[in-house]
């Protein structure tokens, strides 16, 4: 192996991992350095002399001219007789330069500098990579799909970095294949065996932030401030935004003409539905506008315990709840209060926590009930029943029998 293919095979490792030539100076006179130093001690004084564009190196021992007679240390003097067999008029005291060739290391001392700097590159990249993504987190990236697995994606970037987005962190219907484009957001870079692990996010609320900021330029300019989000990812999404501009329409400028500006939100997100609010810091007002489409006719709030208690029409109710309970969920995510739906007239004292029928009701169909978002009997009665059988995974002769223990329960 000689010196020139050493340097090749780092210039090689350097355009692949985009290395700067002034850090791979450094790390090649480095490791050359540690090798000199083993092989003809610490006290040898050396000139590593390197040009990274040519890929030439060259390796300076540098011995002081003793008498003959004085020599004590062949790494670090000469002796004049074997100076003047270099040049004749050389004298004692003066310093002679030879260099040095690579091969006379031998072949171990050679592999193990390639290993070194083959090593030394490798920590550098895991440095770079970590660094790089560490300040970027929040930020959304680009990438190319490079293969699918069953729990994750890999995901490469401009730069040829691997990228990691978890099955857990796409969006339900996301589908990838090998050589698509996809869009993400840097949700944290962690070390695993000491190496940098960089893992993207579709599902988190940050991704739908950025969204917004690339779509819509008062948000990305500062005009329009985005409050609070909340999402099922893939499913619906509630964002709160708000203006200290009076001459801007926050809600309208996030949607545009027509949806203009929003509708490539949604592509993005899958067909996600995203409402967009005016944000309040009246909890009343934030909670009628966080169950929008719904119509709401009363709230009675309890600020100590974070619930609210919303009164409507019998037929906003459904609307209130929202396909699959998301609309009452993500309404109590974004306001922070726990919210209970009842038609209106009805009072508290007529209703029943859906607990209390667990001696007549099997547990996983009561869990199937509030996981639509129907806590109470008024809640589930409120729901027609063909509209119940949608919703859920219930059968309709189940429901059915639900619905007369409920009724039996509240009307005797």
């Amino acid at each position: 192996m000689s010196t020139v293919n050493l340097i090749e095979s780092f210039s090689e490792f350097k355009d692949l991992k985009n290395i700067d030539r002034v850090t791979m100076m450094g790390i090649l006179e480095d490791v050359f350095r540690g090798v000199v130093k083993k092989r003809f001690g610490e006290e040898a004084k050396v000139d590593i002399i390197i040009n990274p564009d040519k890929g030439d190196l060259e390796i300076w021992l540098n011995r002081e001219i003793v008498e003959d007679d004085d020599l004590e240390d062949d790494n670090t003097q000469i002796s004049l007789s074997e100076a003047r067999k270099i040049e004749p008029d050389f004298e004692v005291g003066e310093e002679v330069s030879q260099e040095v060739k690579i091969l006379d290391f031998g072949r171990r001392n050679i592999l193990s500098l390639k290993q070194n700097l083959q090593s030394r590159i490798l920590e550098l990249e895991k440095d770079h990579l970590y660094n790089k993504y560490k300040e970027r987190v929040g930020e959304i990236i680009t990438g190319e799909v490079y293969q699918v697995w069953k729990r994750e994606t890999l995901v490469l970037d401009d730069e040829s970095n691997e990228l990691i987005l978890p099955k857990d962190q796409q969006i339900k219907s996301d589908f990838f294949k090998k050589g698509d484009t996809v869009r993400a957001v840097v949700w944290k870079v962690e070390m695993r065996n000491n190496t940098p692990v960089v893992i993207l996010s579709r599902t988190a609320p940050e991704f739908l932030e950025k969204l917004f900021e690339q779509e819509v330029p008062e948000v990305y300019d500062g005009l329009i401030n985005i409050k609070r989000i909340v999402r099922e990812p893939g499913e619906r999404a509630k964002v709160a935004v708000e203006s200290y501009d009076d001459r801007i329409d926050p809600v309208g400028a996030c949607v545009g003409m027509k949806g203009s500006r929003i509708h490539g939100i949604v592509r993005e997100l899958r067909n996600e539905n995203i409402d967009v609010i005016n944000y309040t810091s009246n909890d009343q007002l934030l909670i009628q506008r966080a169950l929008s489409p719904a119509k709401i006719g009363n709230i009675k709030l309890d600020t100590d315990n974070k619930r609210a208690e919303v009164y409507m029409k019998p037929d906003q109710v459904a609307l209130a709840i929202g396909k699959g309970g998301h609309n009452i969920k993500l309404a109590s995510k974004l306001t922070g209060f726990e919210i209970d739906v009842y038609r209106e007239n009805d009072e508290v004292t007529d209703d029943v926590d859906l607990g209390e029928f667990a001696d007549e009701i099997d547990q996983w169909i009561i869990d199937e009930l509030r996981a639509i978002g129907c806590d109470t009997a008024r809640s589930v009665l409120d729901i027609p029943v063909e509209e119940l059988v949608k919703r859920t995974d219930l059968e309709e002769e189940t429901i059915s029998e639900v619905v007369r223990i409920l009724k039996t329960e509240l009307e005797g």
